[in-house]
């Protein structure tokens, strides 16, 4: 999408479909470059207004789909950024940081594997050593592995690696920037749909997200005495690396077409909801959850 990001189009065959091309399956953690359609960050769509100027905001998972689109928006918008991924993912991590960079902003890149507490930690200190303090944290990071079998399919090792990506990272980043969190920050937590309507060959992942959601309503409550507001995104099917990195070629095929909209969401679509719960536009809200799903009911 190269025209501009306002001008009237039917939603249905906006962006094409990921089955439109065959054959996309890779290895995790997956890359965008080789996806076709590539998917769309809003590289050259996406025009910012000043709604963020001067903040300073951490993104996990900054590298690439979602991530990479909210890092873009963001800096358009005025942000500097703090940017987590893990090592393999460094060379869509350089891209993502050109891109901030080309808006003016800084990008400090931190690679390493959040499954470590004391990693969240560190990244955050980091954060504080860069900017002085945090005022958006979107813990946007996740790990999912398909499994046909479903229950049966699910190792101990997998169900640690979603826990301890989706969840267990998400409370040691909260707990280690809180303290660094002026009134007037944010907090977005990236959900699912899968928490209202999981799939069965995605369970862990879906029961993540249920907690996902949870914690961002308990947060909320727990942090409008200092003036931090907490929010969720939930999307629906999102045409990031992750999905030809960890689903079966068929699903990937016809990833998305379930959705009233008939189609996958590109990254860029996911990106102007992160730039509203992060701005003071959305001062009055606080532990909601914000669907972007393609026409699918989170209920």
């Amino acid at each position: 999408m190269t025209d501009d990001q306002y001008t009237q189009r039917d939603p249905r065959n906006q962006y094409p479909r990921p089955g439109e091309q065959r054959g996309q399956e890779q290895g995790h953690p997956g890359t965008g470059e080789v996806m076709r359609p590539e998917p769309d960050h809003g590289e050259e769509s996406y025009r910012g207004s000043g709604r963020l100027v001067s903040r300073r905001a951490v993104i996990t998972g900054g590298d690439s789909g979602i991530g990479r689109a909210v890092a873009v928006a963001f800096a358009r918008e005025g942000a500097d950024l703090l940017l987590s991924y893990l090592a393999d993912e460094q060379d869509d991590a350089e891209r993502t940081a050109e891109l901030v960079r080309q808006a003016g902003r800084e990008a400090v890149l931190v690679a390493g594997d959040i499954r470590d507490e004391r990693h969240c930690g560190d990244l955050v200190e980091r954060a504080v050593a860069e900017f002085g303090r945090i005022d958006v944290l979107v813990n946007n990071a996740a790990y999912q592995m398909a499994q046909d079998d479903g229950l049966l399919g699910i190792s101990t090792e997998q169900f640690d690696r979603v826990f301890k990506t989706n969840v267990y990272a998400m409370f040691w980043l909260c707990k280690a920037a809180v303290p660094y969190m002026q009134p007037g920050s944010s907090i977005i937590n990236t959900s699912s749909i899968q928490a209202f309507q999981p799939s069965p060959e995605l369970m862990d992942y879906a029961c993540t997200k249920a907690a996902v959601v949870n914690f961002t309503k308990a947060l909320s409550a727990d942090l409008v005495a200092k003036g931090i507001r907490v929010n969720s995104v939930a999307p629906g099917p999102v045409w990031t690396p992750l999905i030809p990195a960890t689903m079966p070629a068929e699903k990937v095929d016809s990833f998305g077409a379930q959705t009233p909209l008939g189609r996958a969401a590109q990254p860029a679509e996911l990106a102007p909801p992160y730039v509203f719960l992060a701005s003071q536009e959305s001062s009055y809200i606080t532990g909601e959850v914000l669907g972007v799903t393609g026409g699918q009911p989170l209920t």
